[in-house]
């Protein structure tokens, strides 16, 4: 395809020295406002809801303008302002790279890594202006065979070569990471849009194929999904970003792309082909993840959102809606698409139910006020964290899920939350980036806006629902709600057992206290998160051992558990309580013939 190249904005990225972690870039603004041009860098990225600064990592800068140097004056932490001048203005600086998360940017000797955000100057008052950058490999033989990956469009480059790409407007330009390095590449067409699987880090025996095909049906069902008779996917091309680290997970979603963190373990391996490991379920979430915030978040957005300011944050009571019905969503899809069965999707859920049981911070915050406070609370958690917020991603799963199986009882069968979010795509999502000259449809959905819509496409009353579980705190009845559909909910917890009501890390050799839950046998006893557990009755503890010391005891039991708290050694009186973390699992029973059809119209019905 052709683009016809207007007046733009351009950038040269080059990572000048890999070795200490630097990207030089050149900006150059062909126009820029005559009473002087203000440029600026954003100070966090879209789906990680934190200011994280970037501009903190600008190490130099200076401009000129015909051959001549031009000042810059910083306004504030990360905004200049450049001397009145004839255009073109040209802005050059340094970027340090050692991030080594999907957020920002990662360059060495091995591979180069940037999200827009992190690199490229805004120019303010010109976003809607065309951007175009040239990518350039750095200087060396070692890096001869060095390729690029990203979903930008090409404009003088080859697919997954150095040279130009272009961006319809600023806001494109930063939503579209790039990947530069040795990785390996495997192409697979869902419903016939191309996707990219890029893997970057060693990862012996490698089975793409597989990983290919499964990724294929995940797709291929969201696709469907969202537009079930013409199976269009919103975007003409997709990549999945890949770094493969010895530890690590997490991911963030872009419009036409994700930039993923995993584990080499988690990838598949050719040497147990057969093999469906945790990791790799727990991987291939991931990329359903994602990939479903292609749809709802990346283009069905809160209002908030649409468009967004990079400079302050953006505050909005819906991250429930799009953070926590992706997590409903992903697993689901794994199991709709074939790529796990249903007893393993019935124990993600159960997982998911006493990740949420598990803090007492559900009682005191609702998912509602979790999604505003995300800024100060959920992206800032400390060792009080279970004690005093809840997850908008765990409970806004279980919401989720709630949700359908009462539309889907309600209605007998007839609406279910497909058909909400196939509603919400059709009026907010689909003609968020159209193709074209076309300026963007910025509309998002109101903070009760979206309320309304769950009430029209089922046509059930659903308000004392959201009083209830979206904005109060109480828990959702799952037991009863997944009844109807053959599915019991069965706590495995032993009264017997004794616990202590921590949570405990490694450190070194010592046995650490991450966090210390309310109301249980530590938090009685006056212990604390931080403190180092030294012996249990004069026995010591280890980083491993904990749990077989208090198997030797009863509930109702008291010990004597010695500890540092900083270098003072200090003892507390213990009383052991019984087992107060969740056991829950799911089981799907032997029903009658129409319960069985029920649940199979919730769980596998039928994506092409």
């Amino acid at each position: 395809m052709k683009i016809e190249l207007r007046s733009a904005i351009s950038y040269r990225i080059v990572p000048s020295d890999p070795a200490a972690h630097l990207f030089s870039v050149v900006l150059t603004v062909p126009a820029p406002n005559v009473q002087g041009q203000v440029l600026s860098l954003p100070a966090w990225i879209p789906g990680s809801y934190m200011m994280r600064e970037f501009s903190r990592n600008i190490v130099q800068i200076r401009a000129d303008a015909g051959g001549k140097r031009v000042a810059l004056r910083k306004l504030d932490k990360h905004s200049w302002q450049a001397a009145a001048c004839t255009g073109p203005l040209t802005v050059h600086y340094d970027v340090y790279a050692w991030d080594p998360s999907v957020r920002a940017a990662h360059l060495d000797q091995t591979h180069g890594f940037f999200n827009g955000s992190s690199v490229f100057l805004c120019v303010l008052g010109q976003e809607a202006t065309q951007h175009t950058v040239d990518i350039v490999c750095p200087r060396g033989d070692g890096y001869a065979d060095w390729r690029v990956a990203t979903g930008l469009p090409e404009l003088n480059a080859q697919r997954y070569g150095f040279g130009s790409y272009v961006a319809d407007d600023y806001d494109a330009l930063i939503d579209h990471p790039v990947e530069m390095g040795t990785f390996v590449l495997a192409t697979f067409k869902a419903h016939g849009v191309p996707h990219d699987i890029v893997i970057s880090g060693q990862v012996p025996n490698l089975d793409l194929a597989r990983l290919a095909a499964d990724l294929k049906k995940i797709c291929s069902a969201q696709i469907a999904l969202f537009d079930p008779e013409r199976k269009r996917a919103p975007m003409p091309r997709y990549v999945f970003l890949t770094m493969a680290l010895g530890d690590g997970y997490g991911g963030l979603e872009h419009r036409a792309s994700t930039a993923l963190i995993c584990a080499r373990a988690d990838l598949p391996s050719t040497a147990a082909p057969q093999e469906m490991s945790d990791g790799y379920r727990s991987f291939l979430g991931l990329c359903s993840h994602e990939y479903f915030h292609t749809w709802n978040v990346k283009r069905i957005k809160p209002a908030a959102f649409a468009p967004y300011d990079l400079r302050v944050e953006n505050y909005t009571s819906l991250l429930w809606l799009f953070e926590g019905f992706t997590s409903y969503y992903d697993d689901l899809m794994l199991l709709r698409s074939g790529a796990i069965d249903q007893p393993a999707y019935l124990k993600l859920v159960a997982k998911t139910i006493n990740n949420v049981l598990r803090g007492s911070g559900r009682s005191k915050q609702s998912v509602a006020e979790s999604s505003f406070d995300a800024w100060s609370k959920y992206y800032r958690q400390d060792e009080n964290a279970p004690n005093a917020i809840v997850s908008y991603y765990t409970k806004g799963a279980l919401i989720a899920l709630a949700l359908d199986l009462t539309i889907r009882t309600e209605t007998k069968g007839k609406k279910s939350l497909d058909d909400v979010m196939r509603a919400l795509w059709l009026r907010y999502g689909q003609d968020f980036y159209p193709r074209g000259k076309q300026a963007g449809k910025l509309t998002g959905i109101a903070e009760q806006e979206g309320e309304a819509i769950f009430d029209e496409i089922s046509g059930l009353k659903l308000k004392r629902f959201f009083e209830r579980y979206v904005r109060g705190t109480e828990d959702l009845p799952l037991a009863k709600l997944l009844a109807p559909f053959g599915v019991s909910l069965k706590d495995g917890r032993h009264d017997g057992k004794p616990d202590l009501g921590l949570r405990s890390v490694r450190n070194g050799s010592f046995c650490k206290i991450a966090n210390v839950y309310e109301g249980g046998a530590a938090h009685q006893g006056g212990l604390s998160a931080g403190d180092l557990l030294l012996a249990l009755d004069g026995v010591r503890v280890t980083a491993t051992n904990l749990d077989a010391l208090l198997s030797r005891y009863r509930v109702g039991d008291a010990i004597v558990l010695h500890a540092y708290r900083g270098d003072i050694l200090m003892a507390f009186d213990v009383t052991l309580a019984s087992d107060s973390v969740p056991q829950w699992s799911l089981l799907a029973e032997s029903k009658p013939l129409t319960i069985a059809r029920k649940r199979a119209a919730w769980l596998q019905p039928v994506l092409d």
